[in-house]
């Protein structure tokens, strides 16, 4: 099985290299970022399968930045936002984030909610993929498009 690769941004050093550890173990390979500037650089240079990103760190909004840029990447890799706020009500959804992770966690509760959330977010694009092929296969035409051909005049 080839590992798959994970971005993990932290502006909390103890946090990354402990993260990094644990997935590592858990069979996936990772890539760490300290700031969303680093994140953003290596989003740029590499894919991903996966990006977990904590919300703040040199800016409140700097989460979202590495959010957004993840969602711009071309191979469209699952995101998930680890935090320590886990404000009440909060949909992130809308940001382009897939899973809203609350930290601290129980180690084993993370890899299964890091397997679900690959195993559903690769779902999504093979699906995205066969409703783009349908629609080329039928030239973007709808039913009821249809028009009749012309009659031929002799």
């Amino acid at each position: 099985m080839t590992a798959r690769r994970v971005l993990l941004v932290d502006d909390e050093v103890t946090i990354l290299l402990t993260l990094k550890a644990v997935l590592e173990v858990n069979g996936f390979s990772v890539d760490t970022a300290a700031s969303a500037r680093d994140a953003k650089h290596k989003l740029h240079a590499n894919e991903y399968a996966m990006v977990i990103t904590d919300m703040r760190m040199e800016t409140d909004a700097a989460g979202l930045e590495v959010v957004r840029a993840a969602k711009l990447a071309p191979n469209n890799p699952a995101v998930a936002v680890l935090t320590a706020y886990a404000p009440e009500g909060e949909d992130y959804s809308g940001d382009g984030v897939d899973e809203l992770l609350v930290k601290p966690m129980n180690v084993q509760q993370l890899v299964n909610q890091m397997e679900a959330l690959l195993i559903s977010h690769e779902d999504k694009k093979q699906r995205a993929m066969a409703l783009a092929a349908s629609a080329a296969l039928s030239g973007g035409a709808h039913p009821g498009d249809a028009k009749p051909a012309p009659a031929h005049r002799k």
